[in-house]
């Protein structure tokens, strides 16, 4: 134990997680780490770590800290999902602190993270009679125009708001009628999708690859290049906090209830899971990295069969009970 504490060099500075933070950030923007990824990390940092954690060095950081931590983050109101992800965070700062030789260990190690979301409520989607009611809604001009092909177009191929934006015409298959995902743009620039599987090529049903075919023809770019849901005065990306005012305002409109832009992708999900797509084959199409969030999917599969095994196990019951005598 002597050595091994003699071994391990202890901090000559007094470091909070404000102060490794901001190197951690530094560290992984040299290194080339995504913008939207560092800006997701800042924006955690500012809103949930340094607060908390304030003036407190690493070196006075214990689990116990660490588990308040997380407590008074779920009786906010944080999903779990969110909170693990600001303890992953933590982690990493941990972790890369060490690695610098300025603490000694990573207490988040010890941590149980937060259970997972309650299945079905974080699933919200369209069904048919509410995306018709939403496609009518949208004005059948100016921008509308792209608007209504681009919900479509989230609702039948899956695709993240950021995949769509950053769709290019060379990334329509026409004659294989598929889509590939190849970029995305998300926080102002364009970029490569969020991991090796979400580049992927997604089937392209008539109705969309025709809605698609009259918007490239009314379109003033069709270049290779050019943004398939560009501005349609520019060809620029359109701002994606406009995108989603109108997306509100159209949903306000046709009188649906209100969801995130994100639920046309979970309407993709749960229509092609009832429609008896195999979860690995939509794991593929979605581009999920991690099988277990395709299987928020799994209840929407059709299940015919496994009511009539249910209707026949209870009639096996019932044929075995006394047939009752009649009260005189």
């Amino acid at each position: 134990m002597i050595e091994e504490l003699e071994r391990t060099p202890i901090a000559t500075e007094r470091l909070t997680v404000e102060d490794v933070g901001a190197r951690y950030v530094t560290h992984l923007t040299a290194h080339g780490r995504r913008r939207s990824t560092v800006m997701d990390y800042e924006s955690s940092l500012r809103v949930h770590l340094v607060p908390f954690f304030g003036d407190l060095s690493l070196e006075k950081i214990g689990r116990s800290d660490i588990e308040d931590f997380v407590a008074e983050k779920l009786a906010d109101g944080k999903a779990p999902k969110s909170v693990r992800n600001y303890l992953g965070l933590l982690h990493s700062l941990f972790a890369y602190a060490e690695k610098q030789e300025w603490t000694r260990g990573n207490p988040c190690k010890f941590v149980e993270k937060p259970g997972d979301d309650d299945g079905d409520a974080d699933i919200r989607f369209l069904d048919d009679a509410e995306l018709e009611a939403l496609l009518r809604a949208v004005p059948d001009e100016g921008v509308g125009l792209l608007d209504r092909v681009l919900y479509l177009a989230a609702a039948m191929t899956g695709l993240r708001q950021g995949e769509l934006l950053g769709l290019r015409w060379r990334d329509i298959d026409w004659s294989a009628s598929r889509v590939r995902v190849r970029q995305n743009y998300v926080r102002g620039e364009f970029g490569r999708p969020k991991s090796k599987r979400s580049s992927r090529s997604v089937p392209l049903a008539d109705r969309a690859a025709g809605e698609l075919d009259r918007h490239f023809r009314a379109s003033a770019f069709q270049g290779d290049d050019d943004l398939v849901f560009g501005n349609p005065q520019t060809g620029r990306p359109v701002a994606r906090r406009a995108v989603l005012k109108r997306f509100k305002r159209n949903l306000a409109q046709a009188r649906v209830r209100e969801i995130r832009f994100h639920d046309l992708r979970h309407t993709f999900g749960t229509r092609m899971a009832a429609a008896g797509v195999p979860l690995r084959t939509l794991q593929e199409w979605m581009g999920h990295r991690d099988f277990k969030t395709t299987l928020i999917y799994a209840d929407y599969q059709p299940s015919e069969r496994e009511a009539e095994l249910v209707e026949r196990a209870f009639d096996g019951q019932r044929a075995s009970e006394p047939e009752q005598q009649p009260s005189e």
